[in-house]
């Protein structure tokens, strides 16, 4: 599978990345009971299988056919399905799913309500739908993150399809945030290579496929230190905060009640 950095992959992606989805997949797995659950941009399935058990049933969606794929040659022994999908347009009928899984997908739509709406029609009345995203603030220059949230912005979009809604962050120790602190810093030396925004004047292909290339080398670049837990950097320096700051790296909504 072609290394994009949008993708988690172990032994490419920085440990303090794959431990940030790690932990935000062991918060929703915290909350849920038996019966059945979608996650909606599976990816490869290697956080989604963890939540298959033998009462709960796991469905995952990814917009790419050979992503999805692979999910289910890794991970259809230990029990997960997986279909090809849009999040906008879910192809499964109404109120098919008590949980709902959005880890790190709405901030990849241009108009964020259609996958809203959507998560909400496929829960069941008294289902439960999860959705983290970057905190607008604490995000890197990201060419596929197309619309970032505040706090405030995704409690009331969130509100308009849930009657029920608790938003919360994300956030991790002072060894996992420097981590992040000195990836940002590299970027940051490497945007100013740039100080008239050239890249924006690009046509949207050409600056992801530079971003993705940049993001391709600096993983390599920076393999040895931080990749493989090599850094040492898991799911247990991140943790859930009702405090939400600038810096909080990730909001963590939970949301009940549908009205879709």
């Amino acid at each position: 599978m072609k290394l994009t950095g949008e993708r988690p992959m172990q032994g490419e992606t920085p440990d303090s990345l794959l431990a940030l989805h790690a932990a935000g997949y062991r918060e929703v797995q915290r909350r849920l009971g038996p019966g059945r659950l979608l996650d909606v941009g599976c990816g490869l399935g290697d956080e989604s299988v963890g939540f298959a058990t033998a009462d709960r049933s796991v469905v995952g969606v990814d917009y790419d056919p050979a992503t999805a794929a692979s999910a289910v040659a890794a991970h259809g022994p230990s029990g997960l399905d997986a279909i090809c999908g849009d999040g906008s347009r879910i192809g499964i009928r109404d109120g098919s799913f008590d949980y709902v899984c959005s880890s790190h997908l709405i901030e990849h739509f241009v108009d964020p309500e259609l996958h809203v709406r959507e998560v909400s029609r496929v829960l069941a009345d008294d289902g439960t739908a999860f959705f983290l995203t970057p905190n607008a603030p604490a995000d890197f220059e990201n060419p596929y993150h197309v619309y970032l949230f505040t706090p405030e912005d995704l409690r009331a979009t969130l509100g308009r399809h849930f009657a029920e809604v608790e938003v919360v962050g994300l956030d991790a120790n002072e060894t996992a945030k420097a981590d992040f602190e000195q990836r940002r810093a590299v970027a940051d030396r490497l945007l100013r290579l740039d100080p008239l925004g050239l890249r924006h004047r690009l046509p949207r292909g050409a600056f992801v496929w530079l971003h993705a290339t940049g993001r391709r080398l600096a993983y390599r670049y920076t393999s040895s230190s931080q990749t493989g837990g090599s850094s040492g950097i898991t799911a247990e320096d991140f943790q859930l905060t009702e405090s939400i700051d600038p810096t909080t790296l990730v909001l963590f909504a939970v949301c009940r009640r549908p009205t879709d």
